[in-house]
């Protein structure tokens, strides 16, 4: 047993701190950085309207259950599981969402670094005048360094470290609050000078009139992987965050007013990016490139180009920080709750072993990109060992275990707020979590580690 007095454990203030936060882990790089390449790779529209589909009937659905089980226990992850299944290895699947959580958070605070550097470029003018092969040149370039991407991303660990060290509510609610409310208004800012632009209309149509051709089992299996990927589902963040929401709040509400915010900044970000790319007459299925190669040209090419260019990549820092410090909080909860450290030693123990392991993951894309296992580099090992293996398992055995293995009576409890609340959807949330989402994440999952292929 450890020594954690759970009876002082801290918990979010307010519903908005709860909305705020939780948005705020679901809102990241997925949204505005991955959700508009994968958008543009699979179709535009036909992939929009397959996206939101899963979301509601998928999405929302399990990060109801991810949201009980943290409630219900009022534990980290790991302790949830022991909690609820005591001297049965479910804890093993808490476990797995903390392994998933350190190699996550590695490589995605290694991107985050880059907006930083995105920054500083755009106001000492090293984007201007720069055709696009010199902007891929540059990326590549920088990418290949060894001390500027590892500095950036040192800068955005501590940024991170530092807001989950005034805790749950004076750190993380306090932030998200401020952050979140900036990312909207910086993002809408963006849309409208987007749509001002000649020949915006033709960006608007690839985004909103689906071509239903264009709907394949690959589609439909990448939307269903960018929904968990975007929801951060999966990986103990929800689960850890939904053991600091008071028992008076309404799980179902939650869940969907986090997935509808969460959405709606993923298109939004479509909304100020494809106009700006059909206007100047770039493909939209550019790929992983259209961030940091695409867009600085695009920028470079409107009025107010570097202003716009500077509030793209602030909008992206932001975003990758509300879900930097949700991830790095499932650490510090397990940390603190199951080997008894304190919060102050739990995060500089975190902190000093991601600098480690997420240095080496920057430094595989240039000085140690020969340090290959499994033939990949370490940036490689740890994205895709997380976003095809251990977050559609951890939702699969998530859902499984709440559906066939979880009283269902502790279940509705939870959702009714022991019966004040009135839940006419519950049934239906039972068919899914047993039967549809377990098959779904399980597709996802063999489609993942290659077994079958769409």
């Amino acid at each position: 047993m450890s020594g954690f007095d759970f009876n002082k454990r801290d918990s979010f203030g307010s519903r908005l701190g709860v909305i705020a936060a939780a948005a705020g882990s679901a809102v990241g790089l997925g949204n505005i950085w991955r959700f508009p390449y994968v958008l543009g790779e699979n179709g535009g529209g036909a992939f929009l309207l397959v996206y939101l589909l899963i979301v509601f009937a998928i999405g929302i659905p399990v990060m109801m259950s991810e949201l009980v089980i943290g409630r219900r226990t009022n534990r980290n992850p790991v302790g949830a599981f022991k909690l609820l299944a005591p001297r049965k290895p479910w804890y093993l699947v808490g476990l797995m969402g903390v392994v998933s959580a350190f190699m996550i958070l590695a490589f995605y605070t290694a991107v985050s670094g880059w907006t930083l550097e995105y920054m500083y470029q755009t106001v000492t003018g090293g984007l201007v005048d720069k055709s696009s092969d010199e902007l891929a040149g540059m990326f590549h370039s920088f990418r290949a360094e060894s001390l500027r991407p590892a500095l950036w991303f040192v800068i955005f660990m501590l940024a991170t470290s530092a807001i989950v060290l005034g805790g749950v509510r004076r750190g993380i609610e306090t932030s998200t609050k401020i952050m979140m409310p900036l990312l909207f208004v910086i993002l809408i800012i963006m849309c409208v000078r987007s749509l001002t632009l000649p020949g915006a209309s033709e960006g608007l149509d690839f985004l909103f009139k689906p071509d239903f051709s264009k709907i394949t089992g690959k589609a439909i299996l990448m939307a269903l992987g960018q929904v968990f990927f975007s929801l951060s589902i999966g990986m103990g963040t929800i689960i850890t965050y939904g053991s600091y929401i008071q028992k008076d709040n309404n799980l179902a509400n939650t869940a969907v007013q986090v997935s509808l915010i969460d959405t709606m900044v993923a298109v939004l970000a479509g909304v100020a990016i494809f106009p700006a790319v059909f206007a100047f007459g770039i493909s939209p299925s550019s790929g992983e490139s259209l961030t940091f190669i695409v867009l600085p040209g695009v920028f470079q090419q409107m009025a107010g180009g570097m202003f716009f260019s500077f509030m793209f990549f602030l909008l992206l820092a932001l975003a990758a920080l509300t879900s930097t410090i949700s991830v790095l909080e499932v650490i510090v909860a397990y940390f603190s709750e199951q080997l008894g450290w304190s919060r102050k030693v739990s995060i500089m123990v975190a902190t000093l072993s991601m600098f480690i392991l997420g240095i080496s993951a920057s430094l595989s894309l240039g000085v140690m990109q020969n340090v290959k296992i499994f033939d990949l580099n370490i940036f490689d090992l740890l994205n895709n060992t997380t976003a095809n293996i251990l977050l559609p398992l951890g939702g699969l055995l998530i859902v499984a275990f709440l559906g066939w293995f979880f009283p269902s009576r502790d279940v509705r409890d939870e959702l009714t707020n022991g019966g004040l609340l009135k839940a006419r959807y519950y049934y239906l949330y039972r068919f899914v979590i047993k039967f549809i989402a377990p098959i779904a994440i399980a597709l996802v999952f063999l489609n993942g580690i290659g077994i079958i292929k769409f």
